[in-house]
């Protein structure tokens, strides 16, 4: 990937502010502004009556949303943008809110980035109730893995492969989609018990609820049940872990796989020399601000699944949007 190295005084200015974009696409979420427009066309006082907000505080909001282009105002009346409209509105089945709030969520570490730095050490956040604050992560995870899954799914062939461990699978998004693509297998999704709500919601919805099962646990912690497996899928778990506890998981997953079972490991994966590409590379601030995580580099992923005694292993062709990409073995 090419790196940009002449940066003007504009560009770093411009970097400097952006939060300021973010903040205000974040509060319009949070406030549910694009879903009090929806597809209507509504004044000022509609909508600060709707959202249960200040006029004066409104206005100001409105009009910036409006400058960015995600409102459209004429005569002082506003409707959503199109793009707003599909992906804003909770309304919407392409919603993406949820993330958008989780962003919201750990705005809060990022400010104090210098002190994370410092001290090598996760940051005390304020927080937006735990209840919320897990609704809004995991329904954003499964927000951004609906746009990911179809395509994973088309592309890698797991003909003949009878039964998937989804480690960390969250509301089972990559299960569901794994085995539509895959009419004769079955999945077991391995998560925390809080977890499993939300996941048997999201499989009855597909009408999977006979070929994907839950497990709860703690895959730090716990033994992995529901085994034995063929293939297994760990999707963005190691960039939650330290590195020991990243051979752990992997151990610990291989000890369920049958031999000549596939293990692919999807993760925000870094060049070797860990400054590029450009996301997985800020998405380790992420983990330092917020745990003890980090993304690793192919040669470190390798590293661990050499360990574990995984061979044949190599970097699949897909891409994902922010430069997420997928190693597999073989057992």
């Amino acid at each position: 990937m090419t790196k940009k190295k002449d940066w003007t005084k504009g560009d770093l200015l411009n970097v400097s502010s952006s939060y300021w974009r973010g903040c205000s696409l974040q509060a319009g979420v949070r406030l549910g502004i694009f879903t009090a427009v929806d597809d209507g066309y509504l004044s000022l006082s509609d909508i600060a009556t709707k959202i249960e907000a200040d006029e004066r505080g409104t206005e100001h909001l409105l009009n910036a949303l409006s400058a960015m282009g995600l409102l459209i105002k004429e005569n002082d009346y506003y409707k959503n943008s199109s793009a707003s409209l599909e992906f804003l509105s909770s309304k919407s089945p392409k919603y993406i809110g949820y993330i958008i709030l989780h962003h919201h969520h750990i705005l809060d570490g990022w400010a104090q980035l210098h002190e994370a730095v410092k001290t090598g050490r996760p940051i005390k956040k304020r927080s937006y109730g735990e209840e919320f604050e897990r609704e809004c992560f995991l329904m954003g995870m499964f927000n951004l893995a609906m746009g990911i899954a179809p395509n994973v799914s088309s592309q890698i062939n797991l003909s003949g492969r009878r039964r998937l461990l989804d480690l960390g699978g969250g509301p089972g998004t990559y299960s569901i989609h794994f085995c539509l693509a895959n009419p004769k297998l079955t999945a077991v999704v391995f998560d925390r018990h809080t977890t499993e709500p939300f996941a048997a919601k999201t499989i009855d919805k597909f009408g999977l609820a006979d070929r994907i099962s839950f497990a709860g646990g703690d895959f730090n912690v716990d033994p992995i049940s529901g085994g034995p497996f063929d293939v297994a899928w760990l999707s963005h778990i190691l960039h939650s872990n330290r590195p020991e506890e990243c051979q752990s998981i992997i151990d610990k997953t291989v000890d369920v796989i049958e031999p000549g079972g596939l293990i692919m490991i999807h993760d925000f994966i870094l060049d070797n020399s860990k400054d590029s590409p450009e996301f997985p590379a800020l998405f380790s601030i992420n983990m330092l601000i917020n745990n003890w995580g980090k993304s690793y580099s192919e040669k470190e992923i390798i590293s661990m699944l050499e360990n574990a005694g995984i061979s044949n292993i190599s970097r699949h062709s897909f891409q994902g949007p922010n430069d997420s990409s997928i190693l597999c073995g073989t057992v």
